[in-house]
């Protein structure tokens, strides 16, 4: 098969029609009943402009103050104030459509010099309207659904990935539209969009990467907000909130500390709070001096256990002999507290106890001593004169 010439021009790239120059006239959709008031109304531009834009104008002030109104009694009837919020939301943008409608076809009657142009600005602010109101009924429909009384259709932690998602979806399919509008080809935008793209990923890669982390963490999620969670690195304290780039958490000193998603996303993370319930067990190394009574000493630190009033009575609290120490018998009371950021305050006070209850029992609590024999005194040399 022979070669194409070199010098054979390209085909043409067909020209975007924008969606303003794709308005059918008006005679194409009026109903044929109405066809001689508007003959009528095509004779004097200026005046029948002002008509159709006045009488748009009350249309769209009777729907949103009749229609509305209807509907809000109609909502009002339910328990949820999720209906109320978006039917406020799309007050606004049926509102606008309907006005703005009206202002495009006044522009056509009347004929005015840059009559595309206007239209293509008037469809626009449309467009802007219902980005706005969609992007606000979003998130309430979002918060509704993850707050759900009876149900719950959208867990707490994976709100802010629904949300963003969303939000990005509307954006892209807004602008798609605003393209249209003024004719733009948006094949041209993609491509460009694409390089930039690269380029934006290379030098923003760490954030990139913080990004798809904190989508992870929220898939999977290895914590929720409120949870007590320790990682490899040293921090520990409550997640205070959870973005798509960063985790916040809450340290004992009322200290936030940020830390990127990237980073978590490749920690060794404990949950304190995970597991079927928020409760945490705590061990209570306690040494007893041998000749002690065990049993007694067991007894004691199980009595001191059940008695504390922020140690949990289910499951009760255990003592163990663990070991046979180098000067003392190493026991261990094992009790389970209600949260996990009472872990300090409940230990210092079982301590306190144990001490308490021990010298008051006899039970020594051994210590490191030492003894020292002198198996005989150096001799005394005297001194010669």
């Amino acid at each position: 098969m022979a070669d194409a010439p070199a010098n054979e021009e390209a085909a043409p790239v067909e020209p975007v029609i924008s969606l303003a120059e794709q308005l059918p006239p008006v005679n194409d959709w009026l109903p044929q009943a109405l066809q001689p008031i508007w003959n009528q109304v095509s004779n004097h531009p200026l005046l029948g402009a002002l008509t159709i834009a006045f009488v748009f104008w009350v249309f769209a002030l009777i729907l949103r103050g009749t229609l509305f109104h209807i509907l809000h009694r109609l909502v009002d009837l339910t328990d949820s104030d999720t209906d109320d919020a978006i039917l406020g939301y799309l007050r606004k943008p049926v509102f606008t459509t309907v006005n703005t409608f009206g202002l495009i076809l006044a522009v056509q009657v009347a004929q005015l010099p840059g009559a595309l142009t206007l239209n293509k600005i008037l469809l626009s602010i449309i467009a802007f309207s219902w980005i706005r109101g969609l992007l606000n009924i979003s998130s309430t429909a979002l918060d509704a659904l993850s707050k759900g009384d009876r149900f719950q259709i959208v867990e707490t932690r994976t709100v802010p990935m629904f949300d963003i998602t969303s939000k990005v979806l509307i954006i892209l399919i807004g602008s798609y539209v605003l393209l249209m509008i003024w004719g733009i080809n948006p094949v041209g935008w993609l491509a460009s969009a694409g390089v930039v793209g690269i380029a934006v990923g290379f030098a923003a890669k760490d954030t990139l990467g913080n990004l798809f982390s904190g989508f992870f963490i929220v898939a999977d999620a290895p914590y929720k907000i409120g949870d007590y969670i320790n990682l490899d690195s040293g921090e520990r304290g409550m997640v205070n909130a959870i973005g798509l780039r960063s985790t916040r958490l809450l340290t004992r000193d009322d200290v936030e500390v940020t830390i990127p998603n990237g980073v978590i996303a490749a920690a060794k993370i404990v949950n304190e709070s995970g597991g079927h319930s928020p409760k945490m067990r705590i061990r209570i190394n306690v040494g007893a001096a041998y000749g002690s009574d065990v049993d007694q000493v067991a007894a004691l630190l199980k009595e001191i256990g059940i008695t504390h009033e922020n140690t949990c009575s289910f499951p009760e609290p255990r003592v163990r002999l663990r070991a046979f120490g180098a000067s003392s018998l190493d026991f261990q009371l094992m009790c389970w507290i209600e949260l996990p950021q009472d872990r300090g305050r409940i230990t210092h006070e079982l301590l306190m106890e144990i001490y308490k209850v021990f010298a008051r029992e006899g039970v020594e609590i051994p210590y490191s001593k030492h003894d020292i024999y002198i198996k005989e005194l150096p001799e005394k040399q005297s001194t010669e004169t």
